[in-house]
């Protein structure tokens, strides 16, 4: 079966010690993250089985950790640190301070899995999360991943540089080249053939830039032994590639109100020469060590007329095949995507299939593993990198046990993380990534236990329990379809019968409000102790955030009835309230800079090597986080998708539009005929003034935020 065998006691491995240092890339992965340990530990290198494993145990007062790879090794660190140490590594702060006294395995462990891969990040990831990544930010990303097990990871990076050069073999000028590619905030959108050329031109310096950043990722990853999975070429061309002579593609229409880059017909001799040559670019840029690559035609709503899907499939897969022997197709387990005529004539030894969206579908299941194609269970888990707790985790345990056990157990290969940002919910990331590790169905109530001494240095039962009521409400398995969490309406868009901030969003929250805030009030309460703890600090602030977030829902519900009986006075007191909770939030957000919009400005003003670059970058960020993109008011459906929860957008940004909705509501309510506001425009104007790093230094203490949220966490009592 696809699972562990966990050996206690019994393993005696390499009798004569474990004195080797077989894994230099791990080495250095401890002497970054956790230089205490480095000095204590010994790596070695175990013949393998077929499966992947590593054996912790102690050696004259040392911890050696064999190993049969270095993704191995690494996630033996990983296990020591969280399940001896207490010590974790996130996306959302790091519990890494030193262990003076070193706990050591009382007898070998020997943790095993069957599965082969563990997979991390979407396309929109490089975007939502990762647009403006400098060295620094993607050697902690990387060392993440391998502490996490990740083996085989998306680099959607350094395409820009593969396209210049591959359209420029096919004689397309620089300035036609440079209205393909997308800004530096819209090349996963751009790379799935939704759009072209928004947010450009990229720089010359840029393109060069990311290039010879990937270059560096790449060695990395091998030193760590994460593989990538790189663009491929699934038919992707300009728009107007079809205007060249005996050329036959088909057009994909728009995405919203952006042009689409058409399809390149796969079974043409046109699409045979502009794969050899794509794959030569991506050799050349990016050398020979490739062994997956992704693409998805007709994505999202692509128009598939006139397309022979099985010839279509095929033609792809042999363009790769020949350019890279024994290359995999990776492809996206989403909607009705791969259709089963596109993967009919293929090699299945040669494609692996995301099941996406796990948290809500099961894809693999319905569809018997994609007609028998090897395929990943995942969770997407967020969405625009929108703010909120979210994620069904005893689900995630029993879907990924359900399937690796199930009937189609010898398909299933592993499992994935693939957020549209990543930056949220580091529960979710820890648990699924640990789970190929385990032999058996993990009891969630049970693992989390040791979730909390890791993520927090020690045990604590204050914050064990508010865990258990976090499991019980914003992170239970049982409250339905939802499209990552439940939203703000602080953030939203003003008006009457607001449902949702983004367009595919909810505000509802189907989980017992004051349950949760009283496993917050539980957490906060411990705060004395922990006061030294950025992770503790960072999921206090997220969990209170979430308070203030669904206090905001009743708040709404009153001043709208308000307006529905014409009541100013009422209509007042609730906007007031409304408006109240804007400026709560914005210094609760203001106490880290994880939460404030400042941090990021200042990360996309650092990934610039020009001022060009720098002032681009910056308007790319600003965009991105509030009306997305499209300056056609028809087709406004983007609008904050991609909305934040930070200081410094919730007062200029939200607040600054409730203001002025609910200036024209009162001016109406008293008699009077004003203008409606036109967000529209004013938010596109808010974008372009902005271009510059933002002040957002808190003016109350820690302390005096939580006093003044007292009543929130209280809401049974407020009730009263």
């Amino acid at each position: 079966m696809k699972r562990l065998v966990w050996l206690l006691g019994v393993t005696l491995l390499m009798a004569s010690g474990c004195g080797n240092d077989d894994f230099p890339g791990v080495r250095q992965l401890i002497e970054r993250r956790v230089p205490w340990l480095s000095e204590r530990v010994e790596l070695c290198e175990e013949e393998s089985s077929g499966s992947e494993s590593f054996t912790l145990r102690s050696d004259a007062g040392k911890l050696c950790i064999a190993a049969t790879s270095a993704n191995a090794a690494a996630v033996g660190v990983n296990w020591y640190l969280n399940h001896y140490c207490g010590r974790s590594m996130s996306h959302m702060g790091d519990n890494l301070g030193p262990v003076d006294d070193l706990p050591l395995p009382e007898a070998p462990v020997t943790v095993t899995t069957d599965l082969d891969y563990r997979y991390a990040l979407n396309y929109c990831t490089f975007n939502y999360s990762m647009s403006f990544y400098t060295w620094e930010d993607w050697e902690r990303e990387l060392d993440w991943m391998a502490l996490h097990g990740v083996n085989l990871m998306l680099v959607a990076n350094g395409a820009e540089a593969v396209w210049q050069n591959t359209l420029r073999r096919l004689g397309y000028s620089e300035e036609r080249i440079a209205s393909f590619l997308s800004g530096p905030a819209y090349n996963a959108w751009w790379l799935m053939g939704n759009l072209e050329g928004w947010g450009g031109p990229m720089p010359q310096s840029q393109i060069d830039a990311r290039a010879e950043l990937v270059r560096k990722m790449l060695d990395r990853m091998r030193e760590l032994g994460i593989e990538p999975l790189m663009p491929g070429f699934y038919g992707m061309v300009p728009h107007d590639y079809g205007s060249h002579a005996g050329v036959r593609v088909f057009d994909q229409g728009n995405w919203g109100a952006f042009t689409r880059p058409a399809i390149l017909d796969p079974t043409t001799p046109e699409f045979a020469r502009v794969a050899s040559i794509f794959y030569e670019e991506t050799r050349r840029l990016y050398g020979d060590g490739i062994r997956f690559f992704s693409g998805d035609p007709f994505h999202e709503g692509g128009s598939v007329a006139g397309v022979d899907m099985g010839e279509a499939g095929l033609a792809i897969q042999r363009a790769m095949q020949e350019a890279f022997p024994e290359s995999v197709w990776v492809l996206q387990g989403w909607q009705d995507n791969p259709k089963p005529q596109l993967l009919e004539r293929l090699d299945r030894r040669y494609v692996l299939v995301q099941e996406l969206f796990g948290e809500n579908t099961a894809n693999w299941e319905q569809r018997e593993a994609y007609e028998g194609t090897p395929f990943l269970w995942a969770t997407v888990t967020n969405f625009g990198e929108r703010p909120g707790v979210n994620g069904k985790l005893q689900r995630f345990a029993d879907e990924v046990h359900r399937a690796s056990t199930g009937p189609y157990a010898s398909c299933m290969r592993g499992v994935g993380i693939l957020p549209e940002g990543i930056v949220n919910n580091p529960v979710v990331y820890d648990l699924v990534l640990e789970l190929p590790w385990h032999r058996d169905r993990v009891d969630v109530a049970e693992w989390i236990e040791g979730y909390v001494k890791a993520r927090y240095g020690r045990c604590d039962e204050r914050l064990t329990e508010a865990w258990r009521i976090f499991l019980e409400t914003i992170h239970s398995s049982t409250i339905g379809y939802q499209e990552g969490p439940p939203e703000n309406v602080l953030c939203a868009r003003p008006g009457l019968g607001v449902r949702s901030v983004s367009s595919w969003g909810r505000l509802e929250k189907r989980y017992d409000t004051a349950r949760f805030a009283e496993g917050v009030r539980l957490m906060a309460s411990a705060r004395a102790d922990f006061a030294g703890s950025e992770t503790y600090r960072i999921d206090l602030i997220n969990m209170l955030r979430q308070v203030i977030a669904n206090r905001a829902d009743g708040v709404y519900a009153d001043l709208s009835a308000a307006c529905e009986r014409r009541d100013r006075d009422g209509f007042r007191r609730a906007s007031s309230e409304f408006l109240a909770l804007h400026d709560l939030e914005e210094e609760l957000l203001a106490q880290d800079p994880l939460y404030r919009i400042d941090t990021y400005q200042k990360q996309a003003l650092a990934a610039g090597r020009t001022p060009s670059e720098k002032d681009n970058n910056l308007y790319n960020a600003m965009m991105l986080i509030t009306y997305w993109g499209e300056n056609n008011p028809a087709e406004d459906y983007l609008h904050d998708y991609a909305y934040k929860e930070w200081a410094g957008l919730m007062t200029s940004f939200y607040k600054r539009r409730w203001e002025m909705w609910f200036d024209y509501v009162q001016a109406r309510l008293d008699g009077g005929t004003p203008e409606r506001p036109e967000f529209f425009f004013w938010e596109r104007e808010w974008a372009e003034n902005n271009r510059k790093v933002m002040d957002c230094s808190p003016s109350l203490s820690f302390e005096e935020v939580l006093g003044r949220m007292e009543g929130l966490l209280r809401p049974g009592e407020e009730a009263e």
